[in-house]
């Protein structure tokens, strides 16, 4: 049987929490738009959609908010396909309550617009691509008439500052996993 009082517990116990309070969130929750909710893209930013997902680097865990009244519009998951022809039959997923969240439990691309009839050709759609690997984002800056401005926009931080995501370097994340399992080595050789 362990002592609970003895040194050499107690500092165990003191390790343990120091690994866990070093633990970062590894996942964000993202809102489509960041202070402009799902909907038709305005004139002054008519591509806000396309530049949003080129500006986040979205990695498995992370979530996306879409918000939008809900007895005016929607979201839908499509094909790739159906999204570049606007074609809103047949969808993968269908949200519309207004507050909707997409979780992100896979690599690969995602394609999302409004379900209602029309918007998808007002722009109002996002194609997202998760990386797999560790790899950089899959998307990178192009040089020719569709380039992404050099800065992204700004926006007037009317409700307080925009939470940064957390950092995600792998170094970080391999640090955290090593500690634990030096913590949980020691924690079996006491017991």
């Amino acid at each position: 049987m362990v002592d609970l009082r003895s040194p050499r517990f107690l500092f165990l116990c003191a390790f343990q929490f120091l690994v866990l309070v070093q633990i970062q969130v590894s996942c964000y929750q993202y809102k489509v738009g960041d202070l402009d909710a799902w909907g038709i893209p305005t004139s002054a930013n008519p591509q806000v959609y396309t530049y949003w997902s080129k500006y986040h680097t979205l990695k498995i865990w992370d979530s996306l908010l879409f918000l939008y009244p809900p007895s005016q519009d929607s979201v839908i998951q499509v094909t790739r396909e159906n999204y570049n022809s606007c074609n809103l039959t047949d969808p993968i997923l269908y949200m519309n309550n207004g507050n909707s969240l997409f979780n992100i439990t896979t690599y690969g691309d995602f394609y999302f617009t409004s379900g209602v009839p029309g918007h998808c050709q007002k722009n109002q759609k996002l194609h997202i691509s998760v990386p797999g690997n560790g790899s950089a984002s899959a998307y990178s800056p192009s040089y020719g008439p569709g380039a992404l401005p050099d800065t992204a926009p700004s926006y007037p931080t009317v409700f307080g500052s925009i939470p940064l995501p957390p950092s995600s370097s792998p170094t970080n994340r391999f640090s955290v996993l090593l500690s634990f399992i030096i913590g949980s080595a020691i924690w079996a050789i006491i017991m």
